[in-house]
């Protein structure tokens, strides 16, 4: 039986996804921390659509635990024939100010874990000739971001690391897409601490829209998605800046710390 495999599927963009893709047919593999919401979430779609559904309670932030997944998958001969790495958190404020545990973790889950499940699941796609990866990034990639600075370097990173992959892998069955979702409402902001930077005052897209678009992307295999038109214009105006520094200030405004204004 083929699967498809969500980390970070018990909220937000992840759990859109999930209903999304029961709703559509697809036996899943829900991957998140928490255990009871993935239970919840396993129960709703079975019931709901008969899907058959899989849960793993893991921290994918912890070293070894994307090879501990991998392994899981194939001891159960559970086929994974999409990947979606969605699983991700980011820390709002100045960079001196946050513990250096932070960023390692969140270096761990944001780059390393979701490399690593790329390299072991991708092997056996192309071996099959056929697979589908979807790799959940965010418009922080488009720009440095003052008050996001490691957050906005693993999103550079995601998007540069699966537009080559895309490119390397062409002709061979196997697409990987790349979400880049705006301010979303999902619990990442409560997680993150950003209620009080300027971009969230603007008002938030809603976490399914942007996770059918990141279906629906994935599904035809196409490169980049970037959902909502004022995301769209933000990221191409990125593009277009005459230098960094200019590209630099206007950043700095969009993650500025409101709270200090008051």
């Amino acid at each position: 039986m083929e699967y498809a495999l969500i980390t970070g599927a018990s909220s937000g963009i992840g759990f859109e996804l999930a209903n999304i893709m029961a709703e559509n047919g697809h036996h899943l593999i829900l991957v998140a921390r928490r255990e009871a919401a993935l239970q919840d979430l396993k129960n709703h779609l079975e019931k709901s659509y008969q899907a058959t559904v899989e849960i793993v309670a893991m921290d994918l932030s912890k070293p070894g635990q994307a090879k501990a997944l991998h392994e899981h998958c194939v001891n159960h001969r559970m086929r994974v024939n999409c990947l979606i790495n969605n699983a991700g958190y980011g820390d709002y404020g100045k960079f001196d100010l946050s513990k250096l545990e932070i960023y390692q973790n969140m270096l761990q889950l944001n780059i390393v874990a979701l490399t690593e499940l790329t390299a072991l699941f991708l092997d056996e796609m192309k071996k099959r000739k056929s697979g589908r990866i979807l790799n959940v990034g965010s418009l922080a990639a488009f720009q440095p971001g003052p008050n996001l600075a490691v957050y906005a370097a693993t999103k550079a990173y995601t998007m540069q690391f699966t537009e080559a992959l895309n490119y390397e892998l062409r002709g061979t069955g196997v697409t990987v897409t790349l979400l880049s979702p705006g301010i979303t409402e999902t619990g990442f902001f409560a997680r993150s601490h950003m209620g009080v930077a300027a971009i969230v005052k603007n008002g938030l897209m809603d976490a399914r829209t942007v996770a059918m678009a990141g279906y629906q992307a994935m599904m035809v295999g196409k490169l980049n998605v970037i959902p909502g038109w004022k995301n769209k214009i933000l990221a191409f105006g990125s593009k277009t800046m005459p230098s960094r520094e200019g590209l630099l200030r206007i950043a700095a405004a969009i993650f500025k710390d409101t709270s200090a204004t008051h």
